[in-house]
């Protein structure tokens, strides 16, 4: 089966074809860090890396950038409001999302390039803008693009750019221009702001051309897929194709891929609404921080996604049966011959699997998939119809499909201090001696230490508290 990818631009369902056979090139709009990404922003980046993951499980070779925007009003107004310089408030959020990030296991984009660190960049595509007709300077030293100029604006949203007006889809910028539907590419430079002294004259660039410049600094002047949340289709990404298009004469981007949004109490998560929840807010409660990620990727990206304290609870939950699954199938021993269904089993889950994600990264069958396999190999080691080759067999098949989610544990059990192992060794011990009070008063010993016990057929397992580790086998 080859990926098919929904194409925002086209509204079709296509195969995805890279520029290059074999390497897909990529780019995500990131954070605008004036303050913490809330997780509705974290959606649409988990999708991406859900995105990248898969593509990386089928074989494709892919460069993934993600910008960062450390320069924009909010930036400005924050730093301002917080009496320090633009660089020290956007490094503060950086480091916050990057920990964000880290923590839900997002994979690390190839590129994180930074607005301010690309003015050279920005200001030679500007110029082209120029040249070419398609922008022009206003009386307070800034530049705008016009869109007059470009007759395909409106496309990708499907808005008719003749009927836009300020104060419905088109914000009014607080510069002179043409037309009240030019978009700012260079903004003039205005007392308390930071200014950068260039061939186009002194300034900061205008959010939209950023991302132009270093998507193509990093992808080259076309590349294969740009994502983004669907509040960014208009006029962010339109902006984008105009001014890349009418700069290089070439395709911009090949596929455009939208996330709608994430939904609490029932309307849209945003940061001007109040109506927001935050990475680090959610785990300082408790919450696994494998559960939110779950969470976040596991309805369809193009399907608004409800998000309240029982979708979480269900996240949890798919979490603990995959890791009780791992657990109970890395302790699993039984001699004697293998399960001879145990292989087609495995191969049409894995078929399933990658069927409903080559239809457009379709999450929710082939997460049915992978629990309908959850389901089936319990009850194998409920009957003990495996052998320990197939169990260890089934891990492995299990732990390959997760490099796509990103959920389990991980392969390696956690490492214990000396002492704690020393307990656990002396509670085996005192059960196989059929010491009953002995391996209760070291259960307790070990749960006032963070290490819950449990005992199985194939031994004790044993997982830390609060960490939603796997169950882990030991004597």
């Amino acid at each position: 089966m080859t990926v098919r990818l929904f194409d925002t631009l086209s509204g079709e369902v296509r195969p995805l074809e890279p520029l290059e056979p074999g390497h897909v090139r990529a780019y995500s709009c990131g954070p605008t860090v004036y303050g913490p990404a809330h997780i509705g922003n974290f959606r649409s980046f988990l999708f991406a890396d859900l995105l990248v993951r898969y593509l990386r499980y089928r074989g494709y070779r892919v460069t993934w950038v993600m910008n960062i925007t450390d320069v924009d009003d909010k930036i400005i107004r924050g730093a301002a409001a917080a009496g320090i310089t633009i660089a020290e408030l956007a490094a503060r959020y950086t480091e916050q999302f990057l920990a964000d990030a880290r923590a839900l296991r997002m994979t690390m984009p190839d590129v994180l390039p930074r607005a301010t660190a690309h003015i050279d960049e920005i200001v030679a595509l500007i110029q082209t803008l120029l040249e070419r007709g398609h922008a022009y300077r206003t009386e307070d030293g800034s530049i705008f693009f016009r869109i007059a100029s470009w007759p395909a604006y409106g496309r990708l949203s499907r808005l008719d750019p003749t009927q836009l007006r300020v104060g419905e889809r088109v914000e009014a910028d607080d510069y002179g221009k043409d037309d009240v539907r030019d978009f700012a590419l260079w903004k003039g430079p205005k007392p308390g702001e930071p200014v950068w002294e260039t061939a186009i004259g002194p300034g900061r660039p205008g959010w939209h051309i950023e991302c132009s410049a270093m998507s193509m600094r990093h992808l080259g002047p076309s590349f294969d897929i740009h994502t983004g949340g669907v509040d960014l289709i208009f006029p962010h990404h339109e902006d984008e194709i105009a001014q890349s298009e009418a700069a290089t004469g070439q395709t911009f981007v090949r596929t455009w891929l939208h996330c709608a949004h994430l939904q609490m109490g029932g309307e849209k998560m945003a940061k001007r609404t109040g109506n927001i929840a935050r990475v680090a807010e959610i785990l300082e409660r408790g919450v696994s921080p494998r559960a939110l990620r779950y969470a976040l990727i596991s309805a369809h990206y193009r399907t608004s996604l409800a998000f309240s304290e029982d979708s979480l609870a269900a996240a949890a939950s798919a979490v603990q049966r995959l890791d009780a699954l791992l657990g109970a199938l890395d302790s699993y021993r039984q001699e004697g011959p293998g399960d001879p269904s145990l292989e087609a089993l495995l191969t049409g889950t894995r078929a399933a699997f990658e069927e409903a994600l080559d239809d457009d990264l379709n999450i929710s069958p082939a997460l049915a998939a992978l629990f309908e396999l959850v389901r089936e190999l319990n009850r194998r080691i409920d009957a003990r119809s495996l052998s320990t080759a197939d169990a260890a067999h089934a891990a492995r098949v299990i732990r390959d499909l997760d490099r796509v989610l990103g959920v389990t544990a991980g392969e390696a059990p956690g490492q214990l201090p000396d002492d704690l192992v020393a307990l656990l060794e002396a509670r085996a011990a005192a059960r196989a001696a059929r010491d009953w009070a002995e391996s209760d008063r070291l259960r307790a010993v070990l749960a006032s230490r963070g290490i819950v016990v449990e005992d199985t057929r194939d031994g004790q397992r044993w997982r830390r508290v609060g960490e939603g580790e796997r169950w882990m086998n030991h004597g």
